[in-house]
């Protein structure tokens, strides 16, 4: 059996516990009342011969190999589609169904190439087990007319070729474009023996709507669509399962590995957070891991301008250490502090925060998590108790009406966009609250949204309350919930609050841009059509409300009865890997590990027995506050692992003042990143290939990491910050993440029941995972909230103080693209490029005409805080007024020009607000001139460091 379709057989059995008996060969077999007879047989340890069933697409019947025999039926049905019915008897195996397979395999391969010996796929073809498995050894007859034979190769995907003579026309990969990606990019073209699947209108396919998630690869029985990588390196010999590092998604991978070469990642079909899909990121674009431009050796050196010096790991580490010792001597012992990444595994960050907490002396941490969820954790964690999303990825197929906020799931999270999308395709209502026409709005097949309410950036909290307005003044709150689950007292504040003339949709249409009827329509619907789920991402939290703008969503969850079970909820889509993980560790400054704030006696006394040393009392510097106090003098250290803050962070040329202020900045990564570029001492980091350890994603899923390959610089993230800990006096002395898991469990109630030995035997684990739910908590809130009772808190619209004026006449906003990730670090050294080059700036038709702009224009963006230049794309995605970019490409300097401007509770920058003036332009702007200069002399000073280590 190949390592691609281990269990592929059949169809699943329905949801039906109903017992069905029935006769298979002679043998009683007892099964799910729907399932198929294919299914039925495989339970029974019978295999029946096929090649369009498959086990994640709907059964369809086409391939007619799995034919049987049933008593009393007419004719040889399919057994994919039969389902199962009390007393059948089935014969799955005779000499007249022999004589039948072996016709139906003779006709496939008269059309198909006789060169099983040297295709790539030998010992991974469907074609070749079934053609050996039937018993077919010759072929009598081929056409003499035209066939697939000579049809010419489509290359043009990077990552796999679509070889069109090896086609058996199975419909799989067409089926698996539909029904899984939900995407219908491909077709069956022609009728009959001219039949042939087809990318689009006969495209090639990158010029076709495929979004090259791999479905139709793994989908595909033959050599018809082949990773490029498998024939180039043959066939994978063993393999390993993983979880991605890429989106909050978490998918689970196996990578399989041809000796210690990684051939492909293929989605493991018992990953319960993706289910065998993926997306082209994680399925594709892991050759960053094995880049040319992986910095495998430490290096240090005294001054920015100065060549890197290569050295060994002892002197790397002890440099760094030294160089923080004598800062605290000079400066005081809170005059460093470190960064935690979402890239890195929960065992990482624990040790990083435990490092600065415990070896620095202070609660100087703080996480990229700070630019874009903190307040997803400060409202939930005021509302409900708890500082995550409430559901599973799979209870929004239980959801009627699924409003999505300042979120664009096929781009950022695209293996839950595609299940959100079958759900669609299945009934549920949509509402989408973006002021730009996402893919959901727009370019979905058969999925039409029910409202687009196309807000003017920064009015989120007034639209959120003024569809709470309306589920008050029209009777719609649940109110036997709201008594029974809730704080009454703080509700009946609130509903005073939003029933408010000011605060309905009326009121609030000129200030939002949204008309007064959809922000009613959309209110009704999702407060009356049955099962309401929330998904929200950084629309809504990178604003100086995005706190209270959370507030808002938890609000209308609780007012409307739709928190607590399946098909409803809070669902905060995390940006990267391990978001919700880096927060859960206690990575933010006033919080241990399980958001215990680091003020309470009893909670700091567990940790200092534990750890052996006390603790501070009084929470530490925030990122922002790390900046200014680098600025005025006071903080001179800096220890930053897997996190890019001189292109991620906002107001960049704030940033880069900060980072020319430090005495000493060590950063641990891969690649030699913009951070890394005013660094002091250069720790090599290690991918998420070559480690061990857990992510944990956006549902709470913690998910195994494990390694496939050896750490390239010879040492996992891990034991790095551990030796630096070593060096600094404070002693640790893991010898595997597990024991670190172990200590994470001690001083973690969500965590206390967690240890790798579950985590490998279940898969996965939802956190709370302890004594009272020893296997895992899927939805949260189900009996009552975490804090007890659900409470409400009013919903102030304060605007912004970033206005637009004649200088300034339009709003900047920024997102994500489906082929990129982040700050572009790993997806810009992989075959992505080819779908996404450069940043762009998306302009409205009417504002380019206005301009004077053109597609493909350059493009002056000035704001208060900066200048950049970028080409223009003039689409109707955007409304007039907004224009919108993506920030992948360093040399974009897309944060050159966003503002200081945070939330008011948790200092999360405010990327989604900006006031700026365009302009036609011809040459880039001065920023970037400089940039371009600096990055240069960096790599002079890379490309010439001195060879000194051992």
């Amino acid at each position: 059996m190949s390592l691609n379709n281990e269990i592929d057989y059949g169809t699943p059995a329905s949801a039906s516990a109903e017992p069905v008996s029935l006769e298979i060969d002679g043998h009683k077999v007892t099964v799910n009342a729907g399932t198929s007879v294919m299914r039925a047989a495989a339970e029974a340890g019978i295999s029946i011969p096929k090649l369009c069933a498959t086990d994640h697409l709907d059964p369809f019947g086409s391939c007619r190999m799995c034919l049987v025999q049933i008593e009393g039926a007419r004719g040889y049905p399919a057994s994919c589609t039969t389902p199962v019915a009390a007393g059948m008897k089935v014969t799955t195996q005779n000499e007249k169904l022999a004589k039948l397979r072996k016709g139906v395999a003779e006709l496939y391969i008269s059309d198909h190439p006789l060169d099983c010996l040297t295709c790539s796929a030998n010992g991974n073809c469907e074609l070749q087990d079934t053609v050996g498995a039937v018993g077919l050894r010759e072929v009598r007859y081929g056409f003499d007319g035209d066939n697939h034979l000579k049809a010419e190769k489509d290359e043009s995907n990077p990552y796999f070729s679509f070889d069109p003579s090896k086609c058996i026309v199975c419909s799989r990969c067409v089926r698996a474009c539909e029904e899984v990606q939900g995407t219908f990019a491909l077709t069956i073209d022609g009728r009959g023996f001219e039949s042939k699947v087809s990318p689009g209108q006969n495209q090639p396919f990158m010029e076709s709507e495929c979004v090259s998630c791999g479905a139709c690869v793994q989908a595909c029985p033959t050599a018809t669509l082949m990773e490029k990588a498998v024939i180039d390196h043959g066939q994978p010999e063993h393999s390993t399962i993983t979880t991605c590092a890429y989106c909050g998604v978490g998918c689970s991978f196996k990578a399989e590995m041809k000796g210690e070469q990684l051939v492909r990642m293929v989605p493991d079909k018992n990953g319960l957070a993706n289910h065998g899909h993926s997306c082209v990121k994680g399925r594709f674009a892991f050759g960053y891991a094995t880049h040319k431009d992986r910095i495998t050796t430490p290096m240090v050196r005294d001054k920015i301008t100065d060549p890197w010096r290569e050295v060994s790991w002892e002197e790397a580490i002890q440099t760094a250490a030294s160089r923080l010792k004598a800062i605290q001597t000079k400066y005081g012992k809170d005059a460093v502090g470190g960064i935690t990444s979402s890239r890195c595994t929960n065992e990482e960050t624990y040790l990083v925060q435990k490092l600065i907490r415990a070896g620095f002396g202070n609660n100087n941490v703080d996480t990229c998590a700070r630019v874009c969820h903190s307040p997803t954790g400060y409202g939930l964690k005021t509302t409900f108790g708890e500082s995550s999303g409430t559901q599973t990825f799979d209870s929004v197929m239980q959801s009627d009406v699924i409003l999505v906020i300042g979120a664009n799931p096929t781009d950022g999270h695209p293996v839950f966009g595609s299940l959100m999308k079958r759900r669609l395709r299945q009934g549920a209502k949509l509402i989408v609250v973006d002021p730009r026409e996402i893919d959901l709005v727009r370019n979905s097949p058969h999925i039409k949204a029910d409202y687009h309410l196309k807000l003017r950036p920064g009015t989120n909290v007034a639209v959120v309350t003024a569809l709470a307005h309306v589920i008050v003044t029209e009777g719609l709150v649940d109110e036997a919930f709201v008594n029974e689950r809730c704080d009454v007292e703080s509700f009946n504040k609130w509903r005073t609050f939003v029933a408010k003339p000011e605060n309905s949709p009326e009121a609030v249409a000129e200030l939002t841009g949204v008309p007064a009827e959809l922000l009613r329509g959309a209110a009704r619907l999702y407060a009356t059509g049955g099962n309401g789920a929330i998904y929200y991402g950084l629309g809504v939290t990178e604003h100086s409300q995005g706190s209270t703008t959370v507030i808002g969503i938890a609000n209308l969850a609780m007012a409307t009865g739709n928190i607590g079970r399946e098909g409803v909820g809070v669902n905060p889509l995390r940006g990267q890997n391990n978001v919700q993980g880096s927060c859960d560790m206690g990575s933010f400054p006033h919080e241990f590990v399980g958001y215990r704030h680091v003020s309470d006696g009893a909670t700091r006394a567990q940790f200092e027995a534990e750890w052996g040393v006390s603790l501070a009392s009084e929470p530490g510097l925030r990122i922002p506050n790390m900046f200014t106090a680098a600025i005025e003098g006071s903080f001179k250290g800096l220890y930053v692992q897997g996190e890019d803050i001189a292109q991620s962070d906002p107001d960049i040329n704030h940033v880069h003042h900060a980072l020319r202020e430090l005495e000493c900045l060590i950063v641990q990564d891969i690649f030699l990143n913009e951070t890394a570029k005013f660094a002091h001492v250069f720790l090599p980091g290690s991918s998420f290939l070559e480690k061990n350890g857990t992510f944990t994603n956006a549902e709470r899923r913690i998910s195994p990491v494990r390694k496939v390959m050896k750490p390239l610089a010879g040492k996992e993230d891990w034991e790095v910050t551990q030796d630096l800990s070593n060096a600094l006096g404070y002693p640790m002395n893991y010898t595997h993440p597990s024991e670190i898991m172990d200590e994470i469990a001690r001083l973690t109630p969500q965590f206390a029941s967690v240890s790798y030995a579950k985590i490998d035997a279940m898969g996965s684990i939802q956190w709370p995972c302890n004594e009272e739910h020893p296997d895992g908590t899927p939805i949260m809130h189900a009996d009552q909230f975490v804090r007890g009772k659900g409470r409400f808190l009013l919903t102030e619209y304060v605007p912004t103080t970033e206005r637009t004026n004649s200088k300034y006449p339009l709003i900047l906003t920024t997102g994500r693209i489906l082929s990129q990730y982040n700050v572009g670090a790993q997806t810009r050294r992989t075959a992505n490029v080819a779908w996404h080059e450069e940043d762009r700036l998306e302009i409205h038709p009417h504002d380019a005409e206005v301009l004077g702009v053109a597609d493909g224009d350059w493009v002056g963006v000035k704001s208060r805080s900066g200048e950049t230049v970028l080409r223009a794309r003039v689409t109707d995605r955007m409304q007039p007024g907004v224009v919108y970019t993506t920030f992948h490409f360093p040399h974009s300097g897309a944060n050159v020009i966003t503002t200081d401007n945070s939330d008011w509770a948790t200092n999360c920058p405010e990327y989604k607000v900006t006031a700026v003036h365009v302009a036609k332009v011809a040459k880039p702007s001065e920023w970037q001139k400089e940039y371009q200069a600096f990055s240069d002399d960096q790599q002079s000073l890379l490309d010439n460091r001195i060879v000194t280590a051992g």
